[in-house]
């Protein structure tokens, strides 16, 4: 009975058995807080990426090459000199799946000018956007070519159309280290936007 009474007295070990019980809430606290850091460090990564493809998108060889080489003056019968109209350029659309660039028409609208895309100008685009922050693919940006009312038909130094070019970064996933400790899910980060006015739209390289 003595020997029992002992152990039952025995509490040497009641502070390793306290901190077994509240360590993986404290682990659960500590890496969520970690977590809630990269996350905000993520969001500030895709947006300055974002950020610097538009400006890249507006100073390089513009993605709709058919846009950049036709004339509305020639070809399209609009008279030399003046600008462009919405009806003519209601805007263009584009992405690529990595080894082919797509440019489609607004919505509603009607392009008279070829759509042709030239993929090695998307692909710099995104692998500038993928120096900003790593893990950028092709399938998550998009960029838009929308009418400004800058430029003008049978331009002799560029193309006719000026437009305001919008960079957008959907579909990037963020992954929390509780995902690997704990099942935590996966989170998607929101998507960005940004945009400028064409400027040259002519070249291989951005500063």
């Amino acid at each position: 009975m003595t020997a029992l009474r002992r152990f039952l007295r025995d509490t040497r070990a009641a502070s390793a058995a306290e901190f077994a019980l509240v360590l993986p809430l404290m682990l659960l606290f500590l890496f969520g807080i970690i977590d809630v850091g990269r996350f905000a460090w993520e969001i500030n990564q895709a947006e300055k990426a974002t950020q610097t493809g538009a400006r890249w998108a507006v100073v390089t060889d513009m993605i709709p090459s058919g846009l950049a080489s036709y004339s509305f003056a020639t070809s399209g019968g609009i008279e030399q000199g003046t600008v462009v109209q919405p009806a003519n350029f209601p805007g263009v659309s584009c992405t690529s799946n990595g080894t082919t660039t797509t440019c489609t028409c607004a919505s509603g609208g009607t392009c008279s000018f070829p759509l042709t895309a030239s993929n090695p100008a998307f692909q710099r685009l995104v692998g500038r956007m993928d120096d900003i922050k790593g893990g950028i693919t092709s399938a998550n940006v998009v960029v838009d070519y929308s009418w400004s009312g800058l430029g003008f038909s049978g331009d002799p130094n560029g193309s006719d159309v000026a437009p305001i070019t919008t960079v957008r970064l959907q579909n990037v996933t963020f992954t929390p280290i509780t995902t690997q400790i704990f099942g935590a899910p996966t989170l998607t980060l929101p998507s960005f936007a940004y945009s400028l006015t064409m400027e040259d739209g002519s070249g291989l390289a951005s500063n």
